[in-house]
Protein backbone atom coordinates (compact mmCIF):
# COMPACT_ATOMS: atom_id res chain seq x y z
CA UNK A 1 0.00 0.00 0.00
CA UNK A 2 1.22 3.50 -0.95
CA UNK A 3 1.59 6.33 1.53
CA UNK A 4 -1.20 7.97 0.00
CA UNK A 5 -3.60 5.23 0.18
CA UNK A 6 -2.37 4.80 3.66
CA UNK A 7 -3.22 8.62 4.83
CA UNK A 8 -6.73 8.01 2.67
CA UNK A 9 -7.45 4.75 4.98
CA UNK A 10 -6.15 6.68 8.22
CA UNK A 11 -8.63 9.66 7.38
CA UNK A 12 -11.20 7.08 6.93
CA UNK A 13 -10.91 5.62 9.88
CA UNK A 14 -11.30 9.17 11.50
CA UNK A 15 -14.16 10.25 9.84
CA UNK A 16 -16.27 6.94 10.54
CA UNK A 17 -15.21 7.00 14.48
CA UNK A 18 -16.56 10.97 14.93
CA UNK A 19 -19.15 10.35 12.84
CA UNK A 20 -20.10 7.32 15.46
CA UNK A 21 -19.67 9.54 18.58
CA UNK A 22 -21.61 12.20 16.29
CA UNK A 23 -24.73 9.67 16.39
CA UNK A 24 -23.52 8.39 20.65
CA UNK A 25 -24.24 12.62 21.15
CA UNK A 26 -27.40 13.03 19.26
CA UNK A 27 -29.23 9.50 20.87
CA UNK A 28 -28.19 10.27 24.23
CA UNK A 29 -29.65 14.04 23.36
CA UNK A 30 -32.87 12.41 21.90
CA UNK A 31 -32.86 9.90 24.96
CA UNK A 32 -32.44 12.97 27.56
CA UNK A 33 -35.40 14.85 25.66
CA UNK A 34 -37.58 12.47 26.20
CA UNK A 35 -36.09 11.58 29.87
CA UNK A 36 -37.47 15.38 30.60
CA UNK A 37 -40.84 15.85 28.24
CA UNK A 38 -43.42 17.31 30.92
CA UNK A 39 -45.84 14.33 32.97
CA UNK A 40 -49.67 14.56 32.69
CA UNK A 41 -50.46 16.71 35.05
CA UNK A 42 -52.39 14.56 38.10
CA UNK A 43 -55.74 15.85 38.13
CA UNK A 44 -56.94 16.85 42.09
CA UNK A 45 -59.86 17.55 43.91
CA UNK A 46 -59.52 20.99 42.63
CA UNK A 47 -59.59 20.72 39.47
CA UNK A 48 -62.85 18.39 39.37
CA UNK A 49 -65.08 20.28 41.44
CA UNK A 50 -67.18 22.78 39.84
CA UNK A 51 -65.58 21.91 36.53
CA UNK A 52 -68.55 20.30 33.92
CA UNK A 53 -65.88 18.20 31.99
CA UNK A 54 -66.26 16.23 35.23
CA UNK A 55 -70.00 15.55 35.43
CA UNK A 56 -70.46 13.78 39.15
CA UNK A 57 -73.36 11.10 40.24
CA UNK A 58 -74.05 8.98 42.97
CA UNK A 59 -73.66 5.82 42.42
CA UNK A 60 -74.73 2.36 44.34
CA UNK A 61 -74.63 -0.60 41.99
CA UNK A 62 -76.69 -3.06 43.96
CA UNK A 63 -79.13 -4.98 41.78
CA UNK A 64 -81.18 -6.92 44.15
CA UNK A 65 -83.03 -6.33 46.76
CA UNK A 66 -80.60 -6.94 49.74
CA UNK A 67 -77.06 -5.22 49.99
CA UNK A 68 -75.56 -9.14 51.18
CA UNK A 69 -76.04 -9.86 47.26
CA UNK A 70 -72.92 -7.67 46.48
CA UNK A 71 -72.55 -6.54 42.43
CA UNK A 72 -69.50 -8.49 41.12
CA UNK A 73 -66.55 -6.89 39.82
CA UNK A 74 -68.03 -7.46 36.19
CA UNK A 75 -71.37 -5.66 36.93
CA UNK A 76 -69.33 -2.67 38.47
CA UNK A 77 -67.59 -2.66 35.16
CA UNK A 78 -70.33 -2.76 33.01
CA UNK A 79 -72.16 0.47 35.32
CA UNK A 80 -69.13 2.53 35.23
CA UNK A 81 -68.91 2.25 31.28
CA UNK A 82 -72.23 3.37 30.71
CA UNK A 83 -71.75 5.92 33.40
CA UNK A 84 -68.24 6.97 31.24
CA UNK A 85 -70.70 7.08 28.15
CA UNK A 86 -72.38 10.12 29.31
CA UNK A 87 -69.13 12.18 30.16
CA UNK A 88 -69.99 11.32 34.32
CA UNK A 89 -66.33 11.38 35.55
CA UNK A 90 -66.75 10.93 39.24
CA UNK A 91 -68.71 8.71 41.30
CA UNK A 92 -70.03 9.16 44.99
CA UNK A 93 -69.86 5.74 47.49
CA UNK A 94 -71.58 6.02 50.41
CA UNK A 95 -69.44 3.55 53.03
CA UNK A 96 -67.06 1.29 53.10
CA UNK A 97 -68.44 -1.55 55.26
CA UNK A 98 -69.47 -3.50 52.56
CA UNK A 99 -67.26 -4.48 49.97
CA UNK A 100 -68.93 -2.10 47.16
CA UNK A 101 -66.85 0.83 47.44
CA UNK A 102 -63.60 -1.03 47.49
CA UNK A 103 -64.52 -3.07 44.46
CA UNK A 104 -65.71 0.10 42.97
CA UNK A 105 -62.11 1.05 43.27
CA UNK A 106 -61.20 -2.48 41.81
CA UNK A 107 -63.11 -2.24 39.05
CA UNK A 108 -62.05 1.59 38.26
CA UNK A 109 -58.30 0.42 38.04
CA UNK A 110 -59.14 -2.70 36.17
CA UNK A 111 -60.79 -0.16 33.57
CA UNK A 112 -57.83 1.94 33.51
CA UNK A 113 -55.72 -0.44 32.71
CA UNK A 114 -57.37 -2.45 30.08
CA UNK A 115 -57.90 1.54 28.64
CA UNK A 116 -55.47 4.19 29.43
CA UNK A 117 -57.71 6.84 28.34
CA UNK A 118 -60.38 5.84 31.01
CA UNK A 119 -61.03 8.21 33.41
CA UNK A 120 -63.37 8.17 36.44
CA UNK A 121 -62.25 9.26 40.04
CA UNK A 122 -64.39 8.72 43.51
CA UNK A 123 -66.08 10.69 46.36
CA UNK A 124 -66.01 8.08 49.05
CA UNK A 125 -68.21 8.01 51.85
CA UNK A 126 -67.05 7.24 55.11
CA UNK A 127 -70.65 6.23 57.22
CA UNK A 128 -71.12 8.02 60.73
CA UNK A 129 -73.70 6.89 63.63
CA UNK A 130 -74.77 7.72 66.87
CA UNK A 131 -74.47 5.11 69.77
CA UNK A 132 -77.24 2.39 69.06
CA UNK A 133 -77.94 3.36 65.59
CA UNK A 134 -79.77 1.15 63.98
CA UNK A 135 -81.04 -1.42 67.29
CA UNK A 136 -83.31 -1.50 69.33
CA UNK A 137 -81.49 0.36 72.08
CA UNK A 138 -82.07 4.05 72.90
CA UNK A 139 -80.03 5.72 70.54
CA UNK A 140 -77.61 8.31 72.54
CA UNK A 141 -76.92 11.39 69.95
CA UNK A 142 -74.15 12.80 72.01
CA UNK A 143 -72.37 9.91 72.07
CA UNK A 144 -70.97 8.71 68.66
CA UNK A 145 -70.80 4.54 67.71
CA UNK A 146 -67.68 3.04 68.37
CA UNK A 147 -67.69 1.76 64.64
CA UNK A 148 -66.78 4.78 63.35
CA UNK A 149 -63.41 4.87 64.12
CA UNK A 150 -63.28 1.40 61.98
CA UNK A 151 -64.92 3.35 59.09
CA UNK A 152 -62.55 6.47 59.06
CA UNK A 153 -59.81 4.00 58.70
CA UNK A 154 -60.76 1.96 56.07
CA UNK A 155 -61.70 5.12 53.98
CA UNK A 156 -57.96 5.81 55.18
CA UNK A 157 -56.72 2.78 53.47
CA UNK A 158 -58.46 2.82 50.44
CA UNK A 159 -57.18 6.36 49.70
CA UNK A 160 -53.98 5.44 50.27
CA UNK A 161 -54.04 2.41 47.79
CA UNK A 162 -55.65 4.38 45.27
CA UNK A 163 -54.63 7.62 45.62
CA UNK A 164 -55.00 8.30 41.70
CA UNK A 165 -58.47 7.61 41.85
CA UNK A 166 -59.90 8.54 45.59
CA UNK A 167 -59.80 11.93 45.61
CA UNK A 168 -62.40 12.97 48.10
CA UNK A 169 -63.48 11.84 51.21
CA UNK A 170 -67.20 12.37 52.97
CA UNK A 171 -67.25 11.92 56.42
CA UNK A 172 -71.00 10.87 56.97
CA UNK A 173 -74.13 10.96 54.78
CA UNK A 174 -77.12 13.38 56.51
CA UNK A 175 -75.46 12.49 59.71
CA UNK A 176 -76.08 15.99 61.64
CA UNK A 177 -79.67 16.64 60.22
CA UNK A 178 -81.91 15.97 63.10
CA UNK A 179 -84.77 13.74 61.41
CA UNK A 180 -82.26 11.08 60.84
CA UNK A 181 -83.64 10.05 63.96
CA UNK A 182 -82.16 6.55 63.67
CA UNK A 183 -78.66 7.71 63.68
CA UNK A 184 -77.81 11.35 64.16
CA UNK A 185 -74.99 12.99 65.72
CA UNK A 186 -74.14 16.36 66.55
CA UNK A 187 -71.61 18.36 64.59
CA UNK A 188 -68.76 18.00 67.37
CA UNK A 189 -68.61 14.26 66.05
CA UNK A 190 -67.98 15.31 62.52
CA UNK A 191 -65.33 17.84 63.42
CA UNK A 192 -63.43 15.77 65.15
CA UNK A 193 -63.08 13.08 62.59
CA UNK A 194 -62.89 16.24 59.77
CA UNK A 195 -59.70 17.39 61.80
CA UNK A 196 -58.25 14.10 61.97
CA UNK A 197 -58.23 13.59 58.39
CA UNK A 198 -56.74 16.55 57.94
CA UNK A 199 -54.07 16.40 60.16
CA UNK A 200 -53.05 13.01 57.94
CA UNK A 201 -52.99 15.41 55.59
CA UNK A 202 -50.22 17.59 57.36
CA UNK A 203 -48.05 14.75 58.36
CA UNK A 204 -47.95 13.27 54.82
CA UNK A 205 -50.04 10.15 55.37
CA UNK A 206 -52.92 11.18 53.69
CA UNK A 207 -52.25 12.79 49.78
CA UNK A 208 -52.51 16.50 50.57
CA UNK A 209 -54.80 17.09 47.41
CA UNK A 210 -57.27 14.90 48.78
CA UNK A 211 -60.28 17.04 50.22
CA UNK A 212 -62.11 16.83 53.14
CA UNK A 213 -65.92 17.20 53.21
CA UNK A 214 -69.10 16.24 54.93
CA UNK A 215 -72.25 15.69 52.97
CA UNK A 216 -75.37 16.53 54.60
CA UNK A 217 -78.59 18.38 54.59
CA UNK A 218 -79.32 21.78 53.54
CA UNK A 219 -80.29 22.18 56.98
CA UNK A 220 -77.27 21.22 58.51
CA UNK A 221 -75.28 23.67 56.92
CA UNK A 222 -76.88 26.55 58.49
CA UNK A 223 -79.58 26.74 55.42
CA UNK A 224 -82.40 26.41 57.16
CA UNK A 225 -82.58 27.82 60.89
CA UNK A 226 -80.83 28.94 63.98
CA UNK A 227 -80.66 25.67 66.04
CA UNK A 228 -78.36 24.11 63.84
CA UNK A 229 -75.72 27.31 63.84
CA UNK A 230 -73.85 26.53 66.73
CA UNK A 231 -69.68 26.99 67.32
CA UNK A 232 -69.19 23.08 66.55
CA UNK A 233 -70.86 24.01 63.19
CA UNK A 234 -68.91 26.97 62.64
CA UNK A 235 -65.50 25.80 62.86
CA UNK A 236 -66.76 22.43 60.58
CA UNK A 237 -66.98 24.77 57.75
CA UNK A 238 -63.49 26.30 58.69
CA UNK A 239 -62.33 22.63 58.84
CA UNK A 240 -63.45 20.82 55.57
CA UNK A 241 -62.16 21.72 51.97
CA UNK A 242 -65.56 22.27 50.42
CA UNK A 243 -69.26 22.13 51.64
CA UNK A 244 -70.85 19.30 50.04
CA UNK A 245 -74.93 20.30 50.85
CA UNK A 246 -78.07 18.62 49.72
CA UNK A 247 -80.85 19.77 48.59
CA UNK A 248 -84.62 17.92 47.41
CA UNK A 249 -87.57 19.82 46.46
CA UNK A 250 -88.93 16.53 45.66
CA UNK A 251 -89.38 15.62 49.06
CA UNK A 252 -90.64 19.09 49.96
CA UNK A 253 -93.59 18.25 47.42
CA UNK A 254 -95.33 16.81 50.69
CA UNK A 255 -93.63 17.81 53.57
CA UNK A 256 -93.50 21.56 52.11
CA UNK A 257 -95.41 21.69 49.52
CA UNK A 258 -96.28 25.76 48.91
CA UNK A 259 -94.09 26.18 45.88
CA UNK A 260 -95.52 22.82 44.15
CA UNK A 261 -99.31 23.78 44.49
CA UNK A 262 -100.50 25.28 41.22
CA UNK A 263 -101.56 28.79 42.28
CA UNK A 264 -104.88 30.06 41.02
CA UNK A 265 -104.05 32.46 37.67
CA UNK A 266 -102.17 29.16 36.03
CA UNK A 267 -105.67 27.20 36.40
CA UNK A 268 -106.53 27.28 32.55
CA UNK A 269 -103.07 26.58 31.04
CA UNK A 270 -102.71 22.59 29.57
CA UNK A 271 -101.32 20.08 31.58
CA UNK A 272 -97.63 20.08 30.16
CA UNK A 273 -97.20 24.26 30.71
CA UNK A 274 -98.68 23.60 34.43
CA UNK A 275 -96.48 20.65 35.10
CA UNK A 276 -93.36 22.65 33.80
CA UNK A 277 -93.86 25.68 35.86
CA UNK A 278 -94.22 23.57 38.83
CA UNK A 279 -91.30 22.38 37.56
CA UNK A 280 -89.44 25.83 37.15
CA UNK A 281 -90.97 26.50 40.68
CA UNK A 282 -89.18 23.53 41.91
CA UNK A 283 -85.55 24.20 40.55
CA UNK A 284 -86.29 28.12 42.25
CA UNK A 285 -86.77 26.07 45.93
CA UNK A 286 -83.01 24.53 45.13
CA UNK A 287 -81.25 27.24 44.14
CA UNK A 288 -82.75 28.77 47.08
CA UNK A 289 -81.77 26.25 49.89
CA UNK A 290 -78.01 26.58 48.26
CA UNK A 291 -78.42 30.69 48.45
CA UNK A 292 -79.31 29.92 51.60
CA UNK A 293 -76.45 27.57 52.65
CA UNK A 294 -73.90 30.37 50.63
CA UNK A 295 -74.83 32.81 52.65
CA UNK A 296 -74.39 31.40 56.22
CA UNK A 297 -71.11 29.66 55.11
CA UNK A 298 -69.76 33.28 53.48
CA UNK A 299 -70.06 34.60 56.77
CA UNK A 300 -67.88 32.35 58.34
CA UNK A 301 -65.47 31.50 55.87
CA UNK A 302 -66.45 33.62 52.62
CA UNK A 303 -64.21 31.83 50.09
CA UNK A 304 -65.09 28.18 50.97
CA UNK A 305 -65.78 26.50 48.28
CA UNK A 306 -69.65 24.86 47.88
CA UNK A 307 -70.90 21.91 45.66
CA UNK A 308 -74.03 19.70 45.76
CA UNK A 309 -73.86 16.48 46.89
CA UNK A 310 -77.07 15.22 46.51
CA UNK A 311 -80.10 16.08 44.83
CA UNK A 312 -82.30 13.43 42.91
CA UNK A 313 -86.00 12.98 41.59
CA UNK A 314 -87.71 9.79 42.10
CA UNK A 315 -89.71 8.66 38.99
CA UNK A 316 -92.55 6.51 40.62
CA UNK A 317 -94.36 6.44 44.03
CA UNK A 318 -96.87 4.82 45.59
CA UNK A 319 -96.68 6.73 48.61
CA UNK A 320 -96.45 10.19 49.47
CA UNK A 321 -95.81 11.91 45.82
CA UNK A 322 -98.07 9.75 43.68
CA UNK A 323 -100.69 9.80 42.88
CA UNK A 324 -102.69 9.81 45.99
CA UNK A 325 -100.15 12.44 47.50
CA UNK A 326 -98.79 15.47 45.80
CA UNK A 327 -98.17 13.72 42.57
CA UNK A 328 -94.78 15.07 41.77
CA UNK A 329 -93.19 11.53 40.66
CA UNK A 330 -92.72 10.53 36.88
CA UNK A 331 -90.33 9.96 34.29
CA UNK A 332 -91.20 13.64 32.76
CA UNK A 333 -90.44 15.46 35.86
CA UNK A 334 -87.35 14.13 36.17
CA UNK A 335 -86.09 14.68 33.49
CA UNK A 336 -86.81 17.93 33.95
CA UNK A 337 -84.71 18.51 36.84
CA UNK A 338 -82.20 16.07 35.20
CA UNK A 339 -81.37 18.92 32.56
CA UNK A 340 -82.36 22.14 34.63
CA UNK A 341 -79.99 21.35 37.21
CA UNK A 342 -77.26 20.63 35.30
CA UNK A 343 -77.34 23.59 32.77
CA UNK A 344 -77.35 25.66 36.29
CA UNK A 345 -74.73 23.78 38.21
CA UNK A 346 -72.42 23.69 35.16
CA UNK A 347 -72.87 27.39 34.11
CA UNK A 348 -72.07 28.42 37.65
CA UNK A 349 -69.35 25.98 38.42
CA UNK A 350 -71.23 24.16 40.80
CA UNK A 351 -70.47 20.48 41.11
CA UNK A 352 -73.64 18.15 41.27
CA UNK A 353 -73.78 14.86 42.50
CA UNK A 354 -77.55 13.83 40.95
CA UNK A 355 -79.00 10.79 42.68
CA UNK A 356 -78.75 8.48 41.56
CA UNK A 357 -77.18 6.54 38.66
CA UNK A 358 -79.44 3.42 38.48
CA UNK A 359 -82.53 2.36 40.97
CA UNK A 360 -81.57 0.58 43.73
CA UNK A 361 -84.39 -2.30 44.73
CA UNK A 362 -82.63 -2.76 48.25
CA UNK A 363 -83.84 0.70 49.47
CA UNK A 364 -87.57 -0.25 50.15
CA UNK A 365 -87.55 -3.95 49.37
CA UNK A 366 -90.70 -4.64 51.15
CA UNK A 367 -92.71 -1.97 48.70
CA UNK A 368 -91.17 -2.38 44.93
CA UNK A 369 -93.47 0.51 44.29
CA UNK A 370 -92.04 2.72 46.98
CA UNK A 371 -89.97 6.08 45.46
CA UNK A 372 -86.72 5.34 47.35
CA UNK A 373 -86.44 2.06 44.64
CA UNK A 374 -87.05 4.64 42.29
CA UNK A 375 -84.68 7.45 41.93
CA UNK A 376 -82.22 6.40 39.07
CA UNK A 377 -81.67 7.65 35.94
CA UNK A 378 -81.94 3.75 34.60
CA UNK A 379 -83.98 1.39 35.78
CA UNK A 380 -82.47 -1.71 37.28
CA UNK A 381 -82.94 -3.40 34.09
CA UNK A 382 -80.20 -1.42 31.99
CA UNK A 383 -83.21 0.83 30.35
CA UNK A 384 -82.70 4.51 30.33
CA UNK A 385 -84.87 6.67 31.87
CA UNK A 386 -86.47 9.58 29.92
CA UNK A 387 -83.60 12.25 31.10
CA UNK A 388 -81.43 9.94 28.91
CA UNK A 389 -83.30 9.27 25.53
CA UNK A 390 -80.94 11.62 24.07
CA UNK A 391 -77.78 9.16 24.40
CA UNK A 392 -79.49 6.61 23.19
CA UNK A 393 -80.04 8.35 19.43
CA UNK A 394 -76.89 9.42 20.08
CA UNK A 395 -75.90 5.67 19.92
CA UNK A 396 -73.99 6.38 23.59
CA UNK A 397 -74.44 3.34 24.64
CA UNK A 398 -74.00 1.36 21.61
CA UNK A 399 -72.48 -1.91 22.70
CA UNK A 400 -73.03 -1.56 26.12
CA UNK A 401 -75.29 -3.60 28.10
CA UNK A 402 -76.68 -4.22 31.91
CA UNK A 403 -77.46 -7.64 33.19
CA UNK A 404 -77.02 -8.99 29.28
CA UNK A 405 -80.07 -6.22 27.54
CA UNK A 406 -78.55 -3.45 25.52
CA UNK A 407 -79.56 -0.11 26.72
CA UNK A 408 -82.64 1.03 25.40
CA UNK A 409 -85.51 3.69 26.42
CA UNK A 410 -88.19 3.14 28.82
CA UNK A 411 -91.73 3.00 27.20
CA UNK A 412 -90.02 1.62 23.92
CA UNK A 413 -89.66 5.25 23.36
CA UNK A 414 -93.33 6.27 22.72
CA UNK A 415 -93.41 9.95 23.99
CA UNK A 416 -96.79 9.82 24.04
CA UNK A 417 -97.21 7.26 26.26
CA UNK A 418 -95.02 8.30 28.71
CA UNK A 419 -96.31 11.81 29.08
CA UNK A 420 -99.83 9.93 29.50
CA UNK A 421 -98.33 8.60 32.74
CA UNK A 422 -97.48 12.39 34.02
CA UNK A 423 -99.63 13.22 36.81
CA UNK A 424 -100.68 17.57 36.91
CA UNK A 425 -99.46 19.17 40.61
CA UNK A 426 -102.19 19.59 42.54
CA UNK A 427 -104.21 23.12 43.50
CA UNK A 428 -104.32 25.55 46.21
Amino acid sequence: MNSNSLLHLKLGIKSIALLAMLLIVVSCKKVTKINNAPKTKEVTAKDILGNPNYLAICYGGYRKNSREIQPTIAQLKEDLLILAAMNIKVVRTYNVHLAHASNVLKAIAELKKEDPDFEMYLMLGAWIDCQNAWTDLEKNHDVESERNAIEIDEAVRLANKYPEIVKIIAVGNEAMVKWAEEYFVQPNVILKWVNHLQKLKKDNKLSKDLWITCSDDFASWGGLDDTYKVKDLEDLVKAVDYVSMHTYPFHNTHYNPEFWKIPNHQGNLPKKDLTDAAMNRAVLFAKNQYNAVQNYVRSISPNKPIHIGETGWASSSDGFYGNEGSKASDEYKQAYYYNAMREWTNKEGISCFFFEAFDEPWKDSGNPLGSENHFGIFTVDGKAKYALWKYVDDKAFEKLQRNGKSITKTFKGNSENLMKTVLTPPRH
